[in-house]
């Protein structure tokens, strides 16, 4: 367990937690590299990451899903149920759905794999302040490849507008950001959101997103 007692409260403050010590140094001295950001520590386990968590309060947590024996995602709701405004970026080598939608449930605002680059990283942490979920395109593509081709399913027509909140979902806003994007109101943004649900057969925003990726309806470009 690592700490920095150097805060500059102008700078976003980072705790990273990962049992991979090398990694997590890594991210940290990135995150020092930076001019917005600053890491307050690192930790290795669940223990460090509650003590660290509770003593610097960050603004945002890097997290690991595993934890030795411990679990990041559930970590992560323990964590963001103690401090409702602190922001959590799931980190993972191995993607799923089940996966993408816990660390959605836990509360989390962005899943990145562990291959990524570092600016990658540093991008998620950038925009995680913005709200909303962050979906990485490589963790769209691997979900398209999970769930097989398809190709004989019908491309649902979209409305402009219906495709417009389309790709603002798949930049991770939410109905209230759309809304103010697209100067119309949020019961209006919501009633676009429920038939864009129906048309894609998806029982959840994330799922509509990866069903429209597959289907060619979003560049996966648009992400990150």
């Amino acid at each position: 367990m690592k700490t920095s007692p150097c805060i500059d409260s102008a700078q976003t403050s980072v705790l990273v937690v990962d049992d991979h010590r090398v990694l997590a140094d890594a991210i940290g001295m990135a995150i020092n590299g930076q001019p917005d950001m600053h890491c307050v520590g690192t930790a290795h386990n669940a223990a460090q990451a509650r003590a660290l968590a509770a003593y610097w309060r960050p603004e945002v947590i890097m997290m690991d899903v595993r934890l030795g024996h411990d679990d990041g995602v559930e970590l992560a709701a323990e964590l963001i149920r103690g401090a409702p405004n602190v922001r959590v970026i799931v980190l993972t080598a191995f993607i799923d759905q089940a996966l993408l939608n816990r660390a959605l449930n836990a509360g989390a605002c962005a899943l990145l794999p562990k291959d990524g680059s570092l600016e990658q990283i540093l991008g998620a942490l950038r925009s995680s302040t913005r709200g909303g979920f962050d979906i990485d395109p490589t963790v769209l593509r691997t979900l398209a490849r999970s769930r097989g081709d398809r190709h004989g399913d019908p491309v649902p027509r979209l409305t402009p507008r219906e495709a417009d909140v389309l790709r603002s979902l798949s930049d991770g806003a939410d109905a209230v950001m759309i809304a103010k994007e697209l100067g119309i109101s949020v019961l209006t943004c919501r009633g676009y959101v429920k038939t864009l649900l129906r048309k894609l057969h998806a029982h959840s925003q994330l799922e509509a997103v990866v069903t429209a990726n597959r289907l060619g309806l979003i560049s996966p470009t648009k992400h990150g």
